[in-house]
């Protein structure tokens, strides 16, 4: 059993698998994606929750939580949303922890500068959730983490699989993430909602 496989056990065990994560018994729809003309895509049936507030697509999954095993390694496109939208703690799923200088995030890679419209598809955590995620995570154990309260974190775009329109149909372009007011966001479909970290204060973790 190597190191991850080990971690991926005792989270598991000790009833720590997060909120976002994805099972194995949670499977994308086999639902195809067909081009709307010009204006985007689209499904030929289209259900309730295919698309958000601003009319972008959605990837359909399963819902099942708990049945299989967790996949680390990904995120359930609904689950990730609804927690992003809410800002809830993407481990337990309950509202993220909230103060005079704003929502607690973390940031894996401590190391690296901060750009002025930072970017982010995880959502934020509560402060129990903290100390958990940084003590188990292998990446933000072993890369260091940044613990920012933000006070404005607006939703700005999507991420997830981006097609194209062609003469003899669509095409297939491979993972993207764009703004919302990119006019090609009508051809993606979306896995993970973005929002931007603004106006931040880090905090150190220890102290809070």
């Amino acid at each position: 059993m190597n190191d991850f496989t080990d971690i991926q056990t005792r989270l598991v065990r000790a009833g720590l698998v997060p909120y976002i994560a994805r099972w194995s018994g949670e499977r994308p729809a086999r639902v195809p994606v067909v081009a709307h003309g010009r204006t985007g895509i689209g499904y030929q049936r289209e259900r309730p929750g295919d698309r958000d507030a601003r009319g972008v697509l959605w990837k359909r999954y399963v819902r099942a939580p708990g049945e299989g095993v967790p996949e680390f390694g990904g995120v359930h496109p609904y689950r990730q949303r609804r927690a992003m939208r809410r800002l809830l703690c993407q481990v337990c799923g309950g509202p993220a922890d909230l103060n005079e200088q704003g929502v607690l995030w973390l940031v894996g890679d401590a190391g690296r500068g901060w750009s002025d419209e930072e970017v982010t598809g995880h959502p934020p955590v509560c402060l129990r959730c903290a100390g958990t995620a940084r003590r188990v995570c292998p990446h933000l154990r072993d890369r260091g983490v940044l613990a920012p309260r933000v006070r404005d974190a607006p939703l700005v775009g999507v991420s997830g699989t981006l097609y194209e329109l062609r003469r003899w149909g669509l095409a297939c372009l491979g993972p993207a993430t764009l703004a919302y007011d990119d006019p090609q966001v009508r051809y993606l479909q979306a896995a993970q909602l973005m929002r931007g970290l603004r106006d931040r204060t880090v905090v150190d973790l220890d102290r809070v």
